[in-house]
């Protein structure tokens, strides 16, 4: 039997309780959503960092023709970087390093590394994401990380994580069970209660509502589809995103 846990927000990481477990990482408004497009669409791996510094210290090590900066604080482009929007990054990642630095998701992966794999997660990839984890660890403990915003809870990452146990308990095979702490079960129950209203769930939210005031709402349809997309980001060796693709 699989155990599932939800965690509300990236600052209830605790470095001791990862050790042995299978993170899967949750930003859906946009961080791991635009790691799983730029992968999709031909990037060569995601460089996460946890600030614009690093991020510049990051881009010292890469050619520059061979490399995109991109990121955000507090919602804003950082100076020098490309937006963070997936539906914009598309044409312009293949063959590169993208270094993303975001308020949320970026240190939400950074700050789990300490987990023996971590993935990242969307309502773009979950499927093929899920089936990774039921081909590999199916017997294990799994913790999905909603990200949140800013020491907050984000109900965006919360119905995110309730679609991702939906995807698990939906291709699992009948001899296999998972027991899901309460947290989950919530995730769960909120996800089927909307199963069809991801881009409403998604516009209502906070972050949601401040994206539309800055003209994202094009990102918001775009990452509200499911099961578009593939590739399965997972980190290597703390540092950055690759990926596996399950193109049907």
């Amino acid at each position: 039997m699989g155990k599932i846990h939800v965690v509300l927000k990236k600052e209830e990481l605790n470095r001791k309780k990862l050790e042995g477990k299978i993170v899967v990482v949750f930003d859906i408004l946009l961080a791991t959503s635009t790691i799983t497009t730029v992968l999709e669409h031909g990037a060569k791996e995601v460089i996460p960092v946890l600030h614009e510094d690093e991020a510049k210290r990051e881009a010292c090590k890469v050619r520059k023709e061979n490399c995109l900066l991109v990121g955000e604080y507090q919602g804003l482009t950082l100076e020098g970087f490309l937006s963070p929007s997936p539906s914009n990054l598309i044409a312009q990642v293949n063959e590169k390093t993208v270094i993303l630095s975001t308020t949320n998701g970026t240190v939400a992966m950074k700050n789990a590394h300490a987990a023996n794999e971590v993935y990242a997660a969307s309502l773009l990839n979950s499927v093929s994401v899920a089936k990774e984890i039921l081909q590999y660890y199916k017997n294990e403990t799994i913790i999905l990380v909603c990200s949140g915003s800013s020491g907050g809870f984000n109900v965006e990452d919360f119905y995110g994580a309730g679609y991702f146990i939906e995807c698990l308990e939906k291709y699992s095979n009948e001899n296999l069970e998972w027991m899901l702490t309460d947290a989950a079960m919530a995730s769960h129950q909120f996800y089927l209660g909307k199963d069809n209203q991801a881009e409403e769930v998604l516009l209502n939210s906070r972050v949601g509502r401040k994206l539309v005031e800055m003209g994202h709402h094009h990102d918001i349809q775009y990452v509200a589809e499911k099961d578009t997309c593939f590739v399965v980001p997972y980190l290597k060796d703390g540092t950055y995103v690759i990926h596996k693709n399950l193109k049907r």
